[in-house]
């Protein structure tokens, strides 16, 4: 399966999937270098869709992916984003982190956060806008997290 078919596939499956919940909608679908950029818009059933911390919405994409993998697409690594969940909440993860790294120069106290790794991967973004701050993440699967410190001389 081509990039174009990848595509279309997971457009399907999605679109298919979304109407066991009896939503009924058209899915935008691009690709942005590797991975199949899925947006669902908004409907009533956002909460539902989305799930508590975002696990509904995980699992669909770990199902979709998973399906790519097994049908051996050129694509496999997919993002789905419902009403634009997840970029309001990059929105919010940033300026949450622009306030951690301020304190981190004001204090010089290193600065400890338990993030899921789309949010850590936000604040490693976001601290590139700090030439005096560094970010790195330490440990292992769920129990993963971010440090923001100053940067030594």
């Amino acid at each position: 399966m081509d990039h174009e078919a990848s595509l279309a596939y997971a457009k399907k499956y999605l679109e298919d999937l979304l109407s066991f919940f009896e939503v009924n909608v058209t899915i935008d679908a691009h690709v942005e270098g590797d991975v199949i950029e899925l947006m669902v818009p908004s409907t009533e059933h956002n909460s539902i869709l989305i799930g508590r911390g975002a696990e509904t919405l995980r699992s669909m994409q770990y199902a979709v992916s998973t399906v790519l993998r097994n049908k051996d697409a050129a694509l496999v690594r997919v993002n789905i984003d419902i009403a634009d969940y997840k970029k309001q909440r990059a929105d919010k993860i940033a300026e949450q982190a622009r306030g951690w790294m301020e304190a981190v120069r004001s204090t010089g106290d290193s600065h400890v956060a338990n993030l899921n790794a789309a949010d850590r991967r936000v604040v490693h973004q976001v601290a590139t806008e700090f030439e005096d701050i560094e970010t790195f993440s330490e440990g292992e699967g769920r129990d993963r997290r971010i440090i923001i410190a100053q940067k030594s001389s």
